[in-house]
């Protein structure tokens, strides 16, 4: 039955990762000041256009139904570019051109205070990655995505976004990026629990204790939310001037809001 799943998988897969010709994007980019300011390291949050991100936006509540990680402007194989890696439930792990999402909405979230050194480290486990495919047999996993707003509790949803924590949920949540940060112990949203530290000018005083979070659970809104990544905003970046902007008229001669 395997191979008759594996293929049952791989057409349903195939189906939820067509665009929707319907997608307008809640907002754009220009994609010369994205390629400008991404740097090595950054993760790039996508609103996604597929009836895949439908569901994810649904059940994570949030506006980004996929991650990548961008790796700078070469391929170890030395084709020029700039590139991002990311998990694809039909392609599996790739390496695909920052101009795939140029007219998307799009976010980039920024590591802080991550050394040159584990930069690399979260970089180099993601291209080791490069190839992996996915086995889509489980088709469980899937099938959860045909219905874009399941009737469960807000409670839940989270839940049913790691349902079965197999092949298919590695290659729709942020898995992968997830697993490269935690490689070099980067938090990104740890479960915290507080333990006593009494000292002598301080009877209340406590220390945080961080917990690794498994990576099944990770969604894409977790790096836009997370106290530990800065959100960089091109438009901002390069200068924004608000009196340079070019507005249209009303009739009347009304500036538009």
């Amino acid at each position: 039955m395997n191979p008759i799943m594996s293929r049952l998988g791989d057409r349903l897969a195939r189906y939820l990762s067509r665009p929707d010709p319907r997608y307008q994007p809640l907002a754009t980019c220009d994609p010369r000041g994205v390629a400008a300011i991404i740097a090595p390291g950054d993760v790039l949050l996508v609103e996604g256009n597929t009836r895949f991100s439908k569901a994810i936006k649904y059940l994570s509540q949030s506006t980004w139904s996929h991650a990548a990680l961008y790796i700078g402007t070469a391929l170890p194989d030395g084709e020029p570019g700039q590139w991002l890696v990311e998990a694809d439930v039909v392609e599996g792990v790739v390496a695909v051109p920052l101009e795939r999402y140029a007219e998307m909405h799009t976010r980039i979230c920024r590591p802080v205070g991550l050394g040159e050194e584990e930069r690399n480290k979260v970089i180099g486990y993601a291209l080791a990655r490069l190839g992996h495919r996915y086995d889509l047999k489980n088709i469980i996993d899937l099938v959860r995505y045909l219905l874009p707003q399941p009737p469960v509790p807000t409670r839940w949803r989270r839940r049913m976004l790691a349902l079965g924590s197999g092949d298919p949920t590695r290659a729709i949540c942020s898995t992968l990026i997830a697993q490269a940060f935690q490689s070099v112990r980067y938090p990104i949203l740890p479960d915290v629990t507080r333990r006593p530290a009494p000292r002598e000018d301080c009877n209340d005083c406590h220390d945080d204790i961080l917990h690794i979070r498994h990576h099944s659970l990770f969604v894409p809104r977790d790096f836009d939310i997370s106290p530990y990544f800065a959100i960089v905003k091109p438009a901002l970046e390069n200068g924004f001037d608000y009196r340079r902007l070019t507005w249209g008229d009303r009739e009347g001669g009304a500036v538009s809001a």
